[in-house]
C-alpha cells in the first residue's frame, strides 16, 4: 500500500517475520524514484525489516511484491536488490574499481564490461582518483561512497541502506549526508534507508515510516512527522512536548493532567504540541502574564546544549524548556527548585488524535 493504495510499480510488500517473542508486522510500499526512511528506537524492527526485503530474513508470512514480481522465495543473490550494510563490507583485498565490479561479475557480466560500469559510478561519485585504492586507505566518506557505488553496479530495482552514515564523524557526515542525498535523488528505483537519525530521515528520504515494537505507528512526509507527531519517541526526536487528551473548543483535557488552552477549536480526541522554547519560567507566581497557561513545577534535571539550558520539570504539567545561559543563571536554577512554567495558547498545536 502507499497511502492505502496498491502500487503496481515499485515495492509493495507486508513484512511478518517472527522471531521468539517479537514479530515484525509491517506494510510497506514505495514507487520508483521514492525514498522510504524506517524510523525507529533500537529493537523496533528496522533492520528485521532490511533483512526481509534483502532476503536474509525468511518471511513468516506476507508478501513481498517488486515491481509486480514475487520476491519471498527467490534467494537474496537472485534478487533485484543493492545493499550498503552499516559497515559497508568492502573486500579489504580489492581495490575499490574491483569492490565496484565484484557485483556484476557475480552475475555474469563480462570482466570489461563490469570494470567500464565500475568506472563510470565512481567517476560520478567523485572517486575516479581513488579507483585502484585499497579499503583500508579511503576515507570514511570515500569507503561510504564506494559501498553505494558497489550496491549500484548491479543496476537494482530495490536498493537498500543501512544506518549509511553511522560509521562517520560528525563533520564528514554532514558532507557525505548531502552527497548521498544527490546520489539518491538520481536513482529510478525504490530506495529503503533504515536509521534512528532524525536528521538523516529528514534529510534523505521523501517518505517516513515510523516503527515501535514491529509496527507502523505513523507515516508521512518529514515535514507531516515533525509538524504532527503522534507518539513519545518521535516528539523526542523533533524536540517537542506532546500530550493527549479530550478538547473541548479551545480547551484539551489532558490525560492525567490539567486543562490547556490551544491555539484552535477542536472536538474529540486530540494531540497537543509546544516546543521547549515556548516554555516561561518564573519563581514566583506571576502577576500580569497574559498566559492561559500556567503549571506549578519543580526542577528536576539541566542539560547544557550548545547555547541554552534545557530544564526538565515535574508538577502540574511534566515538560521540557530551553533558557538561555543568562535566563537560567537570573534564575537560580537548582534541582528541586519550585517554578511556575507558563505557555501561550498561541504556541502551543493541537490536531485530531
Amino acid at each position: 500500500m502507499d497511502g492505502g493504495r496498491l502500487v503496481n510499480d515499485g515495492l509493495n510488500a507486508h513484512l511478518v517475520v517472527e522471531r521468539g517473542a517479537f514479530r515484525l508486522d509491517l506494510e510497506l510500499a514505495a514507487r520508483p524514484g521514492e525514498v522510504v526512511a524506517l524510523l525507529g528506537p533500537n529493537g523496533a524492527g528496522k533492520t528485521t525489516a532490511l533483512r526481509a526485503l534483502a532476503g536474509l530474513s525468511p518471511l513468516t508470512a506476507g508478501r513481498l511484491l517488486l515491481d509486480g514480481e514475487p520476491l519471498e522465495r527467490l534467494p537474496p543473490e537472485r534478487r533485484p536488490v543493492g545493499v550498503v550494510f552499516q559497515d559497508y563490507l568492502l573486500f579489504p583485498h580489492l581495490s575499490a574499481l574491483d569492490n565496484v565490479a565484484f557485483g556484476p561479475r557475480c552475475r555474469g557480466v563480462s570482466k570489461a564490461e563490469a570494470r567500464t560500469r565500475a568506472a563510470e559510478l565512481l567517476d560520478r561519485m567523485g572517486l575516479a582518483g581513488q579507483a585502484s585504492v585499497r579499503p583500508r586507505r579511503l576515507s570514511g566518506g570515500q569507503a561510504q561512497r564506494v559501498a553505494l557505488a558497489r550496491a549500484l553496479a548491479t543496476r537494482p530495482r530495490l536498493l537498500l541502506l543501512d544506518e549509511p552514515l553511522a560509521a562517520l564523524d560528525a563533520r564528514t557526515r554532514l558532507e557525505v549526508r548531502a552527497q548521498l542525498r544527490r546520489h539518491l535523488a538520481d536513482f529510478e528505483a525504490v530506495a529503503v534507508l533504515v536509521t534512528h537519525d532524525p536528521l538523516d530521515a529528514m534529510v534523505l528520504a521523501d517518505r517516513l515510516v515510523v516503527v515501535e515494537h514491529g509496527r507502523a505507528v505513523q507515516e508521512g512526509t518529514p515535514a507531516e512527522i515533525a509538524r504532527r507527531p503522534r507518539t513519545d519517541y518521535i516528539a523526542h526526536l523533533v524536540g517537542l512536548n506532546l500530550y493527549e487528551g479530550r478538547a473541548e473548543g479551545h480547551l484539551v483535557h489532558l490525560d492525567g493532567g490539567p486543562v490547556v488552552t490551544a491555539d484552535r477549536e477542536l472536538a474529540g480526541r486530540a494531540f497537543l504540541t509546544f516546543p521547549p522554547s515556548a516554555v516561561t519560567l518564573y519563581r514566583d507566581r506571576p502577576a500580569g502574564t497574559s498566559a492561559r497557561n500556567l503549571w506549578r513545577c519543580e526542577i528536576a534535571g539541566l542539560e547544557t546544549r550548545g547555547d541554552r539550558i534545557r530544564v526538565d520539570l515535574t508538577g502540574e504539567l511534566p515538560l521540557a524548556a530551553d533558557l538561555t545561559a543568562v535566563a537560567a543563571a537570573d534564575l537560580d536554577l537548582h534541582l528541586g527548585t519550585t517554578v511556575w512554567a507558563s505557555v501561550k495558547a498561541a504556541q502551543t498545536h493541537a490536531y485530531p488524535a
